[in-house]
């Protein structure tokens, strides 16, 4: 035999063989899995030609996790995210602290690790969000440290209809005070040390502002509490009057800051729109829902969670040892 005068044959592996895919646990939809079937098999180019397949399944599901691919750098994680989404997005108008890791990457919200962060979606305390965000597990926590979800159709679903309806028609405001040492500071906030730039971004934003004596400022704004899907229709439960009202803090962190300031004074709060008090056994039954709506799972180093910032809701658990899990945003929307 010539082995001269054999041909290599060329093996092609079709896009669809790539990857596989499954779910967490019979019965729960939410996340859909993604994970390859090839070692080595290049997340980025493979997502970059399946831009329409993955929008169809994030449309469809909610939330993506892929597992097992070898991303492991901000960057990487970054390319991924403009692959499947386009453009990043600033954290622009912030609610939580978190630090800039390169371009439009972030560090997920750095509350304490013994601190939960409720299930809430990005940015519904405002009438400009992101439709895409995305989570990067750089490093697992030893213990805890997920990122519970929940699908935002199915607490909308459940919620009273009578209770819908009254914030439907009233919707919400959010109140937020400056400058006292508490909370962010407007610096911080609006990523700027000037207050021409601050005044102009309210202005574009709807947000009444006005500044306090020593360096201080209240911002008030009225959002939605129900929105619309641009592309399913669905009415989603998106606002965070759960975590902007006074009942989220614990007791004693309550008593203490009204020891020291008046209830217009305290660094955030939520009201109705029309400004009367929305009542704390309202917010807990939603929180409750909330609750019985989380799908909980453990990350694992590399794992990339990837969600419909309307149609499914995002929270943190408390966690021991070091915890890094990274943000990206993307598709920029406004509320019409």
């Amino acid at each position: 035999m010539n082995l001269k005068n054999i041909k290599r044959k060329s093996i092609i592996v079709s896009s669809e063989n790539l990857i596989k895919t499954s779910f967490l646990k019979p019965n729960q939809l939410l996340p859909f899995v993604i994970q390859p079937t090839v070692d080595g098999t290049n997340l980025i180019n493979w997502a970059s030609s399946n831009r329409d397949w993955i929008e169809k399944k994030i449309i469809q599901y909610g939330g993506l996790l892929f597992r097992d691919f070898s991303i492991n750098t901000h960057s990487e994680f970054a390319n991924f995210m403009q692959a499947v989404a386009g453009e990043l997005v600033e954290y622009s108008y912030r609610s939580t602290p978190r630090s800039q890791v390169d371009g439009k990457i972030y560090t997920s919200t750095e509350y304490p690790p013994n601190q939960s962060i409720p299930l809430h979606n990005e940015m519904a305390y405002s009438l400009n969000w992101p439709m895409k965000i995305a989570f990067f597990c750089v490093k697992a926590a030893e213990q805890g440290g997920e990122t519970p979800i929940a699908d935002s159709r199915k607490v909308f679903q459940r919620i009273n209809p009578k209770i819908k309806e009254r914030f439907i028609q009233k919707k919400i405001m959010y109140v937020r005070n400056y400058g006292q040492g508490i909370d962010l500071s407007w610096e911080t906030v609006f990523q700027t040390n000037d207050k021409a730039e601050v005044e102009a971004y309210c202005q574009s934003a709807g947000i009444n502002f006005t500044w306090l004596e020593g360096n201080k400022l209240r911002t008030s704004q009225v959002c939605q509490a129900v929105a619309k899907h641009p592309q399913t229709g669905d009415l989603i439960w998106f606002n965070q009057a759960h975590l902007f009202h006074i009942s989220s803090l614990k007791a004693e962190v309550y008593q203490s800051l009204l020891s020291v300031l008046s209830a217009e004074e305290l660094p955030r709060n939520a009201y109705y729109g029309d400004g009367s008090e929305i009542e704390t056994s309202v917010l807990k039954e939603i929180q409750a829902i909330y609750e019985q709506e989380t799908v909980k799972f453990s990350w694992q180093t590399g794992d990339i969670l990837l969600l419909d910032n309307m149609l499914v809701a995002h929270g943190r658990k408390p966690f021991t040892g070091t915890r890094k899990v990274l943000v990206g945003m993307a598709q920029p929307h406004t509320s019409q």
